[in-house]
């Protein structure tokens, strides 16, 4: 591909990482709740998803779920699910309280660490939209009469570097607010997330796939 065509790519992928999404409000919570350590784990799981989906685009796996109403509704479902799940443990956070969450984060980190990985992995990994957007976005960068394994290996990169970047922005934003903000504050900012997750939930579940 073109330098040109690159540098589109890059400044199209950065302002599609820069809109807040479930894997970002994670890392805003996370960073409230644990610090950067605790953050960088779940930011962490968010770029191994990213990474997959972009490897089953890459695949040709996108097309079957974009052909597949079942198997699409099946993994939106699901979606849905998680993330008003994720709400409710936002919601009922006792991530102002810093102290207790910052020790049990120094005590813990690799339990606390796996589990934020974890969720920001599954966030990822169970919004079908994800797919249909790479599926739709990644294609217009590729030159079809080249050898496109090696095309979307530096897509993917770039833009799984570029999504790790800000979501290390959001993440800092979070370590940030318990420096400034007061309990209550930071507990309406919980609170902000959790409900950002609810609203993303609605979205997804009233979501239809283009005819």
């Amino acid at each position: 591909m073109t330098f040109d065509t690159l540098l589109i790519y890059v400044v199209a992928s950065l302002a599609l990482a820069v809109i807040p999404g479930p894997t970002m409000l994670l890392a805003l919570s996370n960073g409230i709740e644990g610090g950067m350590k605790r953050a960088s784990w779940g930011i962490a799981g968010a770029s191994l998803g990213s990474t997959v989906l972009i490897a089953v685009v890459a695949l040709g796996l996108g097309s079957l779920l974009a052909a597949s109403e079942m198997l699409f509704d099946a993994i939106r479902a699901a979606g849905v699910a998680y993330l008003v799940w994720l709400g409710a443990k936002l919601w009922r956070s006792e991530a102002a309280d810093l102290g207790a969450a910052l020790a049990r984060s120094a005590v813990e980190p690799r339990p606390h660490g796996r589990v934020a990985l974890l969720r920001s992995l599954l966030v990822a990994l169970s919004n079908p939209k994800t797919v249909l957007f790479f599926a739709a976005f990644l294609p217009q960068f590729i030159d079809v009469g080249r050898p496109q394994g090696p095309q979307y290996l530096l897509l993917g990169a770039i833009f799984v570097a570029l999504d790790t970047c800000v979501m290390l922005a959001y993440a800092a934003a979070g370590t940030q607010a318990v420096r400034w903000l007061s309990r209550r504050g930071l507990r309406l900012l919980n609170r902000g997330c959790a409900a950002g997750m609810w609203l993303l939930a609605a979205t997804l579940a009233f979501w239809r796939r283009p005819a």
